[in-house]
């Protein structure tokens, strides 16, 4: 519950809140380092410079921040959906080509064409797999070779690998 609670918090303000905590924290390891050179003066002297450093070089970074969790959290979208994509063509496949005959009804066969053509065209996909999805489509709706149709699946399966894998 609580979890989900933070989750609906904004990223900036929970990147101002991480940012206070490590602030914080570098400030308390300062008053400490602070207090075993020189007692008390120590303490403040470590606990302000560190405090001081640490604000300073966070207020510079802040933005930079923000986009870089964004950007992560995109490139986590796109892997995500390619990997759907990608196992929705594979499921695809299986009811195309079934290892027991008659083992796929000719609706269940339809639903899975449709979610597998729903998913292929979803407009944040990288072009690269748009297009080779629609060339495993293409290959497993011919539906009499296999092995060709393994091969695009595979060829897809690469694709999205090579995706991730660039910057």
């Amino acid at each position: 519950m609580a979890i989900l609670l933070v989750m609906t918090i904004p990223l900036c303000t929970r990147v101002y809140v991480m940012t206070m905590v490590v602030l914080v924290s570098v400030v308390g390891i300062g008053a400490c380092l602070g207090t075993l050179v020189a007692n008390r003066p120590g303490a403040v002297v470590g606990s302000c410079a560190a405090g001081l450093g640490t604000g300073f070089g966070m207020l510079l970074r802040h933005r930079p921040a923000v986009a870089a969790v964004r950007e992560a959290g995109l490139e986590g979208h796109v892997a995500g959906l390619s990997d759907v994509v990608l196992m929705s063509i594979a499921i695809y496949e299986a009811a195309v080509f079934p290892l027991i005959s008659d083992g796929v009804s000719a609706d269940e066969r339809e639903a899975r064409r449709t979610i597998a053509y729903r998913l292929a065209a979803y407009d944040d996909l990288p072009r690269s797999v748009r297009v080779s999805a629609a060339a495993a489509l293409e290959a497993i709706d011919e539906g009499a070779d296999a092995a060709r149709a393994r091969a695009a699946v595979k060829e897809l399966s690469l694709t999205i690998y090579t995706c991730r894998s660039s910057p």
